[in-house]
């Protein structure tokens, strides 16, 4: 099989050396020459809760050459009218493409590659991009139930799905198959728009986000949005990581401290990490946050739903993008506190 990763930030680079390490036939491609440069000089080095160094290749889109049999998709959804067009040169009609970005890229990716070739997946662990051809692993690969989720757009198990599962666990754990793709796709979107937007917003790691009561309290109502959408789409959140989202209806103050510990709870494992927003933000690049946040806040606009807080971080995270405003705690001040119904918890 020979494969591709497309977009090769902190988790392609990581999923990259892994396959490559396990003998697969692959090839890392990527715009940023200087990353390119450095994991064919280097090789990729990991580091963070795992540490090796793996050979690999790297390429940049325009040496890509020839017909890929898988292609993993991990660049951001602000490419894509970029990307997949491109892509279509080196695919046939038995490829497959799954998509493991951010947000909920199948209809997009489908559109252009055909949904016949599309399949999607939602990546349940966290890494950093440090420096060209150096990436963090920032969660304990070993106390993740599932690697990935894993499934088609309408649903069934196929053996395509199956045979890309395989080649996925390689990473070491798991690939949850499931039958109700858009319904994982929700979950993983409760993770990207709490309190990876909130990580965004104020220029600081997951944990940072939630021992800060304020943020806390904006990521526990960005998820009630996206509860809120998902079921008037039609889908119901699922468990993740054992990790019940009932609690994000936020009836009550019982229920909205419930809330607060379920996410101190979840975000454990990846305490150190920071959004890959952030990580945009950082070196001055546009972020997905219009296909994350910006997507609830669509849905709350076709359903007739108020998304506030949704709405808010699109808003402060565009300005930091055209030089408004930047990253930082102060940001918590443009949240107006008539949006918080509850007690914040110290």
């Amino acid at each position: 099989m020979r494969i591709v990763i497309v977009g090769t930030g902190a988790m392609g680079t990581i999923l990259g050396a892994i396959l490559t390490e396990k003998g697969y036939d692959i090839e890392l491609v990527d715009t940023y020459k200087e990353h390119v440069d450095a994991l064919n000089e280097h090789g990729a080095k990991i580091i963070g809760t795992q540490e090796f160094t793996v050979p690999v290749k790297a390429i940049t889109p325009e040496q890509m050459s020839g017909i890929y049999d898988l292609v993993i998709l991990y660049t951001k959804q602000t490419a894509n009218h970029i990307v997949l067009p491109h892509l279509l040169n080196f695919i046939n009609e038995d490829s497959i493409v799954c998509t493991l970005q951010n947000g909920v890229p199948e209809p997009s990716v489908a559109s252009y590659v055909g949904e016949e070739r599309t399949i999607g997946g939602a990546s349940n662990w966290s890494a950093t991009f440090i420096s060209p051809g150096v990436s963090e692993l920032t969660q304990d690969l070993e106390k993740t139930a599932n690697s990935f989720d894993l499934g088609e757009m309408r649903g069934a198990i196929t053996p395509r799905v199956r045979e890309v599962a395989k080649v996925l666990e390689e990473i070491g754990r798991p690939v949850k198959l499931t039958d109700s793709l858009m319904e994982s796709r929700y979950a993983k979107l409760v993770l990207n728009a709490c309190v990876s937007g909130m990580s965004a917003v104020c220029g600081v790691t997951f944990g940072e986000v939630l021992e800060n009561p304020v943020s806390r309290a904006c990521v526990s109502h960005i998820g009630n949005e996206v509860k809120k959408v998902c079921e008037a789409d039609g889908y119901k959140l699922p468990v993740i990581f054992g990790f019940s989202l009932d609690s994000l209806e936020l009836k009550d103050q019982e229920m909205f401290e419930e809330n607060q510990r379920m996410f101190m709870d979840l975000y454990k494992p990846a305490w150190p990490g920071k959004a890959s927003m952030l990580q945009d933000l950082e070196k001055g690049q546009s972020t997905e946050v219009k296909m994350i946040n910006g997507f609830v806040s669509d849905g709350g606009r076709k359903h007739g739903i108020p998304t506030p807080f949704n709405d808010k971080v699109v808003e402060i995270v565009t300005k930091i993008e055209q030089g408004e405003l930047t990253y930082s705690v102060d940001n918590l001040k443009l949240f107006p506190k008539e949006l918080f119904p509850f007690k914040n918890l110290d």
